[in-house]
């Protein structure tokens, strides 16, 4: 199933149905007077949250949603039937926005959260609703009130516990294929990974807390560069950030700030999130070198870095009970992300 987190879509709801214009007529009775029903009120038109989804795929395939028309109302006054409701399914953490793209409707971030995006339009007054003491025959019925149209743009923010971060080939794949059950796409060149991956992390019985891989970040990429910052936004319900740093890099500290700059000039509060710094494919180094850039990573960050690596499995099993901590409300004293005040990447 391909990866989507953005479309748009048009809506309408029902419009209502007009009222009836009857009289009542019976065999020995004379002036029945006014019997036309009402009409019946449109559909509304409805986003929920659901939790079996985690694309907007099916919105490249179906942009237009109506809801139904109410019914006209009847003689004998009958009032019509009301549209059926139309309800469009979303995942969990879609965010509904105007034509404008900037004026926020909706923010759905929890399964079978609501909100109303086209309301349906009133049935119109059949003539038995015009009836008075002056006016015992009225003659009028309104029409049902038009249908309300809209477009709207949504936009997916996955709900994942940690987010993982890092330059092009860092190794964020392979970390969450690891230790998650995830199958993301693993190969030896940049940008292997084009769309945002989630993974499920099971430590002992009833532990557990969701992994999201992010594309790659490469210098500029706020800018456009690469394939831009788009999907940090994935990044911004996450508890925390777990940036990964190439240990086979020469320079470990420049990869280091740049993925930093990027965080920070995304803004979001995505610099200030807390962070676990690892040095990842620690395998590939000897011990003379991993000590090496060890040293100059944790002195660029300004606290000491972890090293770990996703193919031989070190140091993963305390790093997933630290992430496990900190979702728990738990801290680690070595570690946070650094203060944004100043940051110079």
């Amino acid at each position: 199933m391909k990866f989507l987190d953005r479309a748009k879509i048009y809506i309408a709801s029902g419009a209502g149905g007009a009222g009836c214009l009857s009289f009542r007529r019976e065999k020995f009775i004379e002036m029945g007077g006014p019997n036309g029903g009402d009409g019946g009120r449109g559909g509304h038109v409805f986003a929920e949250a659901v939790e079996n989804l985690n694309t907007l795929i099916d919105f490249r395939y179906q942009q237009h949603f109506e809801a139904k028309n109410g019914r006209p109302g009847e003689g004998s006054n009958r009032t019509g039937a009301d549209g059926a409701d139309l309800v469009i399914k979303v995942p969990v953490g879609t965010q509904i926005f105007e034509e404008d793209e900037e004026t926020l409707i909706a923010d759905l971030d929890r399964p079978g959260e609501r909100a109303l995006l086209a309301r349906g339009g009133n049935g119109g007054f059949g003539n038995a609703h015009f009836k008075s003491s002056t006016n015992r025959a009225p003659v009028r019925a309104n029409p049902g009130q038009p249908a309300e149209e809209r477009t709207v743009w949504l936009r997916l923010k996955l709900i994942a516990d940690f987010g993982l971060v890092g330059l092009p080939n860092a190794g964020k794949s392979t970390l969450l294929a690891a230790v998650t059950a995830a199958k993301p796409k693993i190969a030896d060149y940049p940008f292997t990974t084009l769309h945002p991956g989630l993974g499920v992390v099971r430590l002992n019985e009833g532990e557990s807390f969701v992994l999201a891989d992010i594309p790659g970040l490469i210098e500029g990429a706020h800018e456009g560069a690469g394939i831009g910052d788009r999907f940090l936004g994935h990044v911004e319900r996450c508890a925390g950030v777990v940036h990964l740093v190439d240990a086979t890099s020469e320079d470990v500290a420049g990869d280091y700030r740049t993925v930093r700059g990027e965080l920070f000039a995304y803004g979001a509060g995505l610099s200030e999130k807390p962070e676990i710094l690892c040095l990842n494919k620690i395998d590939a180094l000897d011990e003379a070198t991993l000590k090496a850039r060890l040293k100059a990573l944790s002195k660029a960050a300004g606290r000491p870095a972890r090293s770990i690596s996703g193919v031989s499995g070190a140091g993963l099993k305390e790093l997933l009970r630290d992430l496990m901590t900190m979702k728990a409300g738990g801290a680690l004293a070595a570690e946070g992300a650094p203060k944004p005040a100043g940051w110079t990447p």
